[in-house]
């Protein structure tokens, strides 16, 4: 699995560069390194992870989709958006009561390896997405602690090259929040 392992954390930070960059071509790289993940996660039965990467194969399409013709209506480009603190904290109830339901499924019904963390990184990865695609300004923040959370995962299951390669997502996330921000503020001046 280690080629294969390589390859996707070529093509993730490929795609994590241009994100920042908020270049399209960030989906392409992501609908290929999720595949890829989707394997590899089931694989090591860490099957959250794996579901959540068929998400990302999707998701990967939406985005690419929501970036190429999400403002046609208005005839610009899709700028970057705040949700603001007090969306934010609702948000982020919500999702913590979805992940403990999910962790206790996968706990009591599967062999899932962390369930209740996996489940964790997971629902907040799936809105966190959503997010990216939509260019919410905080889907960094979510990415900095759900790729930091990843880290432990990952080292756990003998996956060091992706435990790297979220080392890097959680620099790059913070980097891309700051220029995401400062992009933000340009656009409301």
């Amino acid at each position: 699995m280690s080629n294969w392992e390589a390859i996707a954390m070529s093509l993730s930070i490929a795609y994590l560069l241009l994100a920042i960059k908020q270049n399209l071509w960030c989906w392409v790289a992501a609908f290929f390194s999720t595949l890829i993940y989707a394997i590899i996660f089931f694989d090591v039965a860490l099957l959250m992870d794996s579901a959540l990467n068929v998400y990302y194969l999707v998701m990967a399409l939406y985005g690419w989709y929501s970036w190429r013709y999400g403002n046609k209506l208005k005839e610009k480009e899709l700028v970057v958006t705040s949700y603001g603190i007090k969306k934010n904290i609702q948000i982020i109830i919500v999702l913590s009561i979805i992940s403990s339901i999910f962790g206790f499924i996968m706990d009591t019904y599967t062999h899932a390896d962390f369930a209740y963390i996996d489940s964790f990184t997971t629902v907040f990865a799936v809105f966190s997405t959503y997010m990216l695609a939509k260019k919410v300004l905080e889907n960094w923040i979510y990415w900095i602690v759900i790729d930091a959370i990843s880290i432990y995962i990952y080292i756990q299951k003998d996956l060091n090259l992706t435990a790297v390669l979220f080392a890097i997502y959680t620099a790059l996330a913070f980097v891309a929040y700051l220029k995401w921000k400062r992009d933000y503020e340009y656009q409301k001046a």
